[in-house]
């Protein structure tokens, strides 16, 4: 065995080392090498997905750029052809089996037909990007594929005509809006409240009960439920009725209540329902509240922001100011609150039939109107002064009285008894102008799709909606009726056309706009202990921050708006001198 295995390895041939014999020729076998040089970086030994399916080369596909191939090189790329097997002579032999019918037909030509939600598949104008189509149900009043979602076009919104709102926002300019009062020096900073925090307050609060009544209402005009046709579009008349809305503080009745210790709060409709529905608020607004004694009254400014009925406030892309670019002078915001204001005031004098045979008077006469010294004839208008539970214990209770207003009164279709009822208008200014929230075309739209062009509405004016709701409610009204008023020429807007009247019960809409009256009371209830915390005799300012979801409340000199006031009768009076 040791002689065997010395000759085994004696055996062995001599050279080097192991492997193949040193050689100085550059070919083996008529085979050549690949190139390479000594700076190439090292790769995966073996990468079996280099060469894909359908001759891609696994990087996405026709060489695109992927960033783990960015250091890496492939070794020999210009000699690859070097290697290619010889193309088989028999491929004509070969053939292509395909079940697809080849057409030269456009596939948007007529009567094309487009797939609900084809991934990576282009929609109908309604996705540029080559995304997937999104549809709604009819669940939130739009028709079962009546269209794309709210960033899309499509037949349901005026998407197809306009942006998409939600795509490139981060390139929309920023909003600058002015606030709605000059804050000063010498106020000083209380409290600063967001959005969030006021959407957390609640308070259950009572149904309330009447304390007393004033003016009267006339019955309304059931005529105008019925749906106009072209021909009989019924005209928006000008109705000079004396209408009136005086701040609390200002108001007789509640003057003489609060002498009487009957509550802690007292307000008017208008404000309480602003304070109420100020997280739903986008424009900037502002509240006056005086303390006396152990008294706060809500008030308002004359010519305040709150007075004013705004468009289309909470609408996605809303009217565009001048200050923001937009040329559009009957559609910026100030224009439509002016006109909204305008439609609404003579829109409920003229849906009531005014009869002095057939009205409904309350205990009182209109403590506002003098017929010495008016000369237009009061409005169909009920004032009904009412109080409401706003206890947290039984220690220490506290009261709120409100005045609130009705408008009309109708019969009840079954029982006939009068039913209370409040009207307001909405109103449509241009469906294809910018600042329109998508809304559909009314005169086309209103009857056959009502539930989608309210649906609208409520997104587009929430607070709006909200503050028509609340005040109804606080006046204990059996309905609420709305009227869609628009423009008989959309590039003019002093002539207006009505186009239908739609009424609900309160709740029941506040319910469709989740609208919660108990975070409501949750918010005055907070904002008046704010105020009560404080000294006696004391002015505060509730600010709505024009640009951001924050109220802020200031302190301010028991004289500030006096000296606005003095001013402005200063100014009055030159005028009256050359007169």
């Amino acid at each position: 065995m040791e002689s065997s295995l010395g000759d085994l390895i004696g055996a062995l041939p001599e050279g080097p080392g192991w492997g193949p014999p040193v050689t100085s020729e550059t070919t083996l076998d008529g085979v050549p090498y690949a190139p390479f040089s000594k700076g190439d970086k090292l790769g995966r030994m073996a990468d079996w997905t280099a060469d894909g399916k359908d001759g891609r080369d696994g990087r996405g596909g026709r060489m695109q750029y992927n960033r783990n191939y960015r250091d890496q090189q492939v070794y020999g790329a210009g000699t690859a052809s070097l290697f290619a097997a010889p193309a088989a002579e028999d491929e004509s032999s070969f053939s292509v089996v395909s079940n697809v019918r080849d057409t030269g037909k456009s596939r948007f030509g007529r009567g094309a037909i487009f797939t609900r939600g084809g991934r990576g598949q282009r929609g109908q104008r309604g996705d540029a990007r080559g995304g997937r189509q999104q549809f709604q149900r009819s669940g939130r009043g739009q028709p079962y594929g009546g269209g794309y979602d709210n960033r899309g076009g499509g037949r349901g919104n005026a998407g197809a005509r306009g942006r998409r709102f939600g795509w490139k926002d981060y390139d929309k300019p920023a909003r600058n809006r002015d606030a709605s009062i000059n804050i000063k020096a010498d106020w000083n900073l209380l409290e600063e409240i967001d959005f969030n925090r006021l959407s957390k307050l609640n308070l259950d609060a009572d149904e309330g009960e009447d304390i007393d009544g004033y003016g009267f209402v006339y019955y309304y005009d059931r005529s105008y439920d019925k749906q106009p046709v072209k021909a009989t579009e019924r005209k928006l008349n000008v109705m000079d009725r004396a209408a009136y809305n005086v701040t609390t503080s200002s108001d007789p009745v509640i003057q003489e209540l609060a002498e009487k210790d009957e509550a802690t709060i007292f307000a008017t409709d208008s404000v309480l329902s602003m304070l109420m529905c100020s997280s739903r608020s986008v424009y900037p607004w502002d509240i006056v509240i005086v303390r006396h004694g152990n008294k706060i009254f809500l008030d308002k400014r004359d010519n305040a922001a709150l007075d004013m009925v705004t468009v289309n406030e909470n609408a996605a892309d809303a009217p565009l100011d001048a200050s923001e670019g937009s040329k559009d002078v009957i559609n910026q915001p100030a224009a439509l609150a002016e006109e909204a204001t305008y439609i609404n005031h003579n829109f409920a004098n003229q849906v009531v039939l005014e009869n002095e045979r057939q009205k409904v008077e309350m205990e009182h006469e209109n403590p506002f109107y003098n017929a010495s010294e008016e000369t237009a004839p009061p409005a169909s208008k009920a004032y009904k002064y009412r109080k409401f539970d706003l206890s947290t214990s039984d220690g220490e209770p506290v009261y709120l009285i409100v005045r609130t207003e009705l408008d009309a009164v109708q019969k009840n279709a079954i029982s006939g008894e009068d039913q209370f009822v409040t009207v307001h208008a909405l109103n449509e200014f241009d469906s294809k102008a910018q600042g329109s929230g998508g809304a559909l075309d009314w005169r086309t739209k209103l009857l056959s799709q009502r539930g989608a062009v309210v649906a609208t509405e409520m997104k587009n004016n929430s607070v709006k909606l909200a503050r028509w709701t609340v005040q109804s409610i606080l006046a204990k009204a059996d309905v609420m009726k709305l009227g869609f008023v628009s423009r008989a020429n959309p590039k003019s807007n002093d002539k207006h056309v009505i186009l239908g009247v739609i009424g609900w019960k309160p709740r029941d809409f506040a319910n469709q706009m989740n609208l919660s009256l108990s975070n409501g009371w949750g918010i005055v209830r907070t904002i008046a202990d704010m105020c009560l915390s404080r000294e006696e005799d004391s002015k505060f300012v509730l600010v709505k921050d024009p640009n951001k979801s924050i109220l802020r409340l200031y302190a301010v000199p028991a004289t500030s708006f006096d000296e606005d006031a003095d001013d402005a009768d200063e100014v009055e009076e030159p005028a009256e001198a050359e007169e």
